[in-house]
């Protein structure tokens, strides 16, 4: 394969090497106050063999407390909670348990690492962050438009890994481009970059995940390559396909036999025991959401359900989260899920129902066949019989996609409220 058009350019390793013994507090450093640029940053993450650029908006209104708006696509994601003290810069994202920690070398350079904590102490990634770069990949890049369009992608191949997937791109006149893939557990959400000549680079990070496609077009094909962080990467493969279509996501999770109702027992984020067979849920239409604090599908749909609450409450529907968490300790998974109910403001009843693990959710939800994806949504109408299961989440990025499920959720939710309950006939 000929070289694809390299994205970006790192300082060298002895630099960083430097700057992070200095950061560490391996070494003596003066102490002095810089104050960092407002506007316009470029962010440049070392995934190690190639970089993942993303921009951010640093911001001090009033010259106050510092704010920055992080830009992925049409997604403006706000982190409030950043601290500047001398040459030391945190940010931390909301929602997800990350944060950038770095130096400010100077007014406009700031350098240092990405702490994933969800994923351990040892899970960084190496990051230099300059102020007034507007630009998110490095070079030209061109308005051919032969990336636009909707395509059969294919990732990891001929592999036991393999999976299938929608691509969909847009491409400006000016070479901008943006899109997202869309699979049978969710989607990756808002990506954004360029085209140069037959290249395609596009990124994302969203606090949890650092997601870096690229691809060149081989006739009328695709051949690409996914990374997530620097403990993944995975070739993928694209048609030109407008009308190919995923397995049904209502299909891909179902009840065991024997079952026809969904029965736990889980506690809320106050201890209490909470089941569906609880009187205030009696005759209520139920939506029971399978997710989890860490999972930015989940939160997508946590949006859309808070919505359909707020709208369909006093009709008789409900939801109930069921949270499993990456956490080993309990009380860190329960302090996780606050700051989630929180931010969100979300209305209704979330319990926790233990690790995030495929052999959990089969040992605590027992009546389903197998969880597939985080997040599943478990339809029960009003008398306590479950109607529908639909695995994964296609969220704001994939476009039309979104925008037909949901009028298909309304359309279904306003038909399960219009039914009675089976002992109410």
């Amino acid at each position: 394969m000929s070289r694809i058009y390299s994205p970006g350019i790192m300082l060298p390793r002895s630099v960083t090497a430097c700057l992070l013994l200095i950061l560490s507090g391996c070494a003596q450093r003066p102490s002095r106050e810089i104050i960092p640029r407002t506007g316009v940053w470029r962010m440049e993450m070392d995934l190690e063999g190639a970089v993942l650029p993303f921009q951010f908006q640093l911001q001090r209104p009033g010259d106050s407390t510092w704010t920055a708006l992080i830009q992925n696509a049409s997604e403006s994601i706000v982190v409030k909670d950043i601290e500047l003290h001398h040459d030391t810069f945190v940010m931390r994202m909301p929602l997800f348990d990350s944060e950038f920690r770095g130096l400010l070398l100077s007014d406009s350079l700031i350098e240092g690492e990405w702490h994933n904590h969800l994923k351990g102490p040892d899970h960084r990634i190496r990051f230099i962050a300059r102020a007034g770069q507007t630009h998110r990949f490095a070079g030209p890049s061109n308005g051919s438009g032969r990336f636009a369009g909707t395509w059969e992608a294919h990732f990891s191949p001929g592999t036991a890994d393999a999976y299938n997937a929608i691509g969909i791109f847009e491409q400006g006149p000016d070479g901008r481009a943006i899109g997202t893939f869309v699979t049978e557990t969710g989607d990756y959400r808002f990506l954004e970059g360029s085209v140069h000549e037959d290249s395609l680079w596009l990124s994302s990070f969203d606090g949890s995940h650092a997601f870096l496609f690229s691809a060149r077009l081989r006739g009328d094909s695709i051949e690409g390559q996914f990374r997530s962080g620097t403990h993944w990467q995975e070739p993928w493969i694209g048609i030109r396909n407008p009308s190919y279509e995923l397995r049904n996501p209502d299909s891909l999770t179902f009840l065991k036999e024997g079952y026809d109702m969904a029965d736990f027992t889980f506690p809320d984020l106050d201890g209490n025991d909470v089941s569906p067979h609880d009187p205030r849920f009696r005759n209520k239409v139920l939506m029971l959401q399978v997710m989890g604090s860490w999972c930015p599908n989940c939160v997508d749909e946590t949006i859309l359900l808070k919505d359909l609450h707020e709208e369909y409450a006093a009709r008789g529907l409900d939801v109930i989260a069921i949270a499993f968490e990456k956490y080993m300790d309990d009380s860190k998974a329960i302090q996780a899920l606050r700051r989630f109910k929180t931010t969100l403001g979300i209305p209704y009843t979330i319990v926790y129902a233990g690790m995030a693990s495929k052999e959990q959710a089969a040992a605590k939800l027992p009546f389903l066949d197998h969880i597939m994806s985080y997040p599943t949504c478990i339809f029960v109408d009003r008398s306590g019989k479950v109607r529908r299961i639909r695995t994964g989440f296609n969220g704001p990025s994939t476009g039309k996609h979104f925008e037909a499920y949901k009028r298909n959720l309304r359309h279904f939710v306003e038909q399960l409220l219009g039914e009675a309950a089976a002992d109410t006939i």
